[in-house]
């Protein structure tokens, strides 16, 4: 990121906006504490870029009697704009009034914006300095949720990408855990801190650490979230934990290994200062091996002591003991990190496993039902025995899983395209079982039609998507094989929306209805377009034996359909029906 220019890119246009060179709304918030205003452009790229800039600014921390005026400290719960933060597990989140003030008040502007960026194929940077970082990341926030993922084609890269300089933390736990939980979101934030910076330490210590802030100010439950980079004239290193993050502004503040001179004391950082760190990381870029670091690389401890270097933390003789309380507890929030990542996979294959047991029901319901020669689909859609009702509830176990799952790997687009491979399978097979039997739901009920764009659930979908995408991967490198003989399951899961719709218009034409409607010939061409697609799918044998079971629902639709046909029509199905030959087909 350093050495890319995108950081400097992203400061010069907040400094633009800041020199007034905006031609784009501005705002204003007034509390108690203080009085701010803020103001945003939009840059587009530059010849050679492939990015827009959506920067922020908001007017500077005033002196008054040398007293550093800030942001209020209050926060405010479950804000409506955010409501999509809240979840079943983790309901209530707060994010500091100021900020989520100031970014409602240019709400309406900055929504206008949502359809522009969604025509774009340019990456989104979207940058703010101070508590402009912090409108800067609600809006990354609300575009994050509300532009369509099929806008990025599930390309992260795509997403917007926020950059922060010496923001203020915005929201509490409930709200740090409700970007954490979507990986790919929290992935999406990179706040840059100077270690002489007082802004991004003002709510989480003590107030009496700073002699010149308002006295007003109190500590509160504010947590950080995203990456951090960490900057002090020592060098740079990035961190993701929060509370790593927490202990190391603390213990940067205090300089542990000697006391800060007049130059060091934390202070407001403006705008153009970070662009003084940024000069000073480019000259600490070393692009070449350092041998003397090979034997540190394999120690997670002397890693740790590279880092704290790095941000300006040095061991003193005569803080030994305070250094290795810090080294420790970094290495018991790894250790945390580690174990709680392993369990929340292991948490998931348990799950799935679970899952496989719901779907071992299906496939002994399948089963049995293929055995009373109806077929696993007409069986449900009758259900005249306990079986029949028992599915429900397999079926509901399953569906409110995968609809879940789907729903956290629509958030967190690198899990797969979507899912990995395993999950992936898994859905689809889900998919081609169950989603007949939501069908079946579906057309028992009087004067239904058109499924597909009636009621088709989205985790469907997804999940038919993301099966495709890979299909046709394996396609483009040759890795597809040509089945020869009869899928079990019929791959096209909504393949009985298709015959239901097709019998109703059988029966419409042998009532006379699409004749006294005037649709007799779109009617007929629909049954013909019905014919060439299950012809496509015999050929290619993706659709079950079972659909010529003598009481199945596609059979049912093949003697009506005899009813209405013209003596001399012939076709490739008609014919493969005539003749018997789906009595081979296998």
């Amino acid at each position: 990121m350093v050495s890319s220019g995108l950081l400097d890119r992203s400061r010069d246009a907040i400094s633009a906006v800041h020199s007034g060179v905006t031609d784009e709304l501005t705002a204003s918030s007034s509390t108690e504490f203080s009085h701010f205003s803020v103001s945003y452009r939009k840059y587009d790229p530059e010849p050679a870029q492939n990015y827009t800039v959506i920067a922020f600014a908001c007017s500077p921390y005033n002196q008054r009697e040398g007293e550093i005026l800030i942001p209020s400290p209050l926060l405010e719960q479950n804000s409506s704009l955010f409501k999509f933060l809240s979840t079943k597990d983790n309901p209530s989140f707060s994010i500091n009034q100021e900020a989520i003030t100031l970014f409602i008040s240019i709400f309406d502007k900055l929504s206008g914006l949502l359809q522009e960026l969604e025509s774009s194929n340019n990456q989104v940077i979207i940058t703010g300095h101070s508590l402009g970082g912090s409108v800067a990341s609600l809006f990354t926030l609300w575009l994050l949720e509300n532009i369509p993922p099929s806008t990025t084609n599930n390309n992260q890269s795509n997403l917007p990408f926020c950059i922060t300089f010496g923001s203020p933390l915005i929201g509490d736990h409930g709200f740090q855990q409700a970007i954490s939980d979507r990986e790919t979101w929290n992935h999406r934030f990179l706040h840059v801190v100077s270690d002489r910076d007082i802004v991004p330490r003002l709510f989480i210590l003590p107030h009496n650490s700073f002699p010149n802030v308002n006295s007003n100010l109190q500590t509160s439950s504010y947590k950080p979230f995203g990456t951090f980079l960490m900057c002090s004239q020592s060098g740079c290193a990035c961190f993701e934990d929060p509370e790593k993050i927490l202990k190391l502004m603390a213990a940067t503040e205090s300089k542990i290994g000697g006391t800060r001179n007049s130059s060091e004391r934390l202070h407001f950082v403006g705008v153009s200062e970070y662009g003084e760190v940024l000069e000073h990381l480019k000259g600490k870029i070393i692009y070449k091996e350092v041998p003397e670091f090979h034997g540190l690389s394999t120690s997670p401890r002397a890693e740790m002591v590279l880092q704290l270097e790095a941000i300006g933390l040095k061991k003193a003789e005569q803080q030994n003991s305070m250094y290795d309380e810090l080294i420790v507890a970094m290495e018991n929030r790894e250790r945390a990190n580690y174990f709680s990542h392993s369990t929340r996979i292991s948490e998931n294959t348990k799950k799935l496993n679970e899952m496989k047991t719901n779907m071992a029901y299906m496939e002994w319901y399948k089963k049995v039902s293929k055995a009373v020669g109806i077929g696993y689909y007409d069986t449900y859609k009758r259900r005249q025995t306990q079986r029949d009702m028992d599915v429900i509830k397999y079926k509901n176990v399953l569906t409110n899983y995968w609809e879940d799952t789907v729903r956290e790997a629509e958030r967190n687009p690198q899990q797969g395209v979507s899912l990995r491979t395993r999950w992936l399978f898994a859905g689809t097979n889900y998919r081609t079982m169950v989603e007949p039997l939501d069908i079946a739901d579906y057309y028992r009920r009087p004067g239904k039609k058109d499924y597909q764009t009636q009621a088709r659930k989205q985790h469907y979908i997804i999940l038919q998507k993301w099966q495709e995408e890979v299909d046709k991967a394996a396609m483009d490198q040759n890795k597809t094989k040509t089945r020869n003989t009869a899928a079990s399951l019929t791959e096209d899961s909504c393949f009985w929306a298709h015959v239901e719709d097709a019998l109703i218009l059988c029966k419409s034409l042998m009532n006379g209805e699409e004749a006294r409607n005037g649709t007799e010939e779109p009617a007929r061409k629909k049954l013909v377009e019905f014919e060439y697609y299950v012809m496509d799918l015999l050929k290619k044998f993706t659709v079950s034996p079972e659909i010529f079971l003598e009481k199945s629902s596609f059979m049912k639709w093949w003697k009506d359909y005899k009813l209405i046909l013209d003596e001399e029509y012939s076709s490739p199905l008609t014919e493969f029906m005539k003749n018997d030959q789906y009595r081979q087909y296998a």
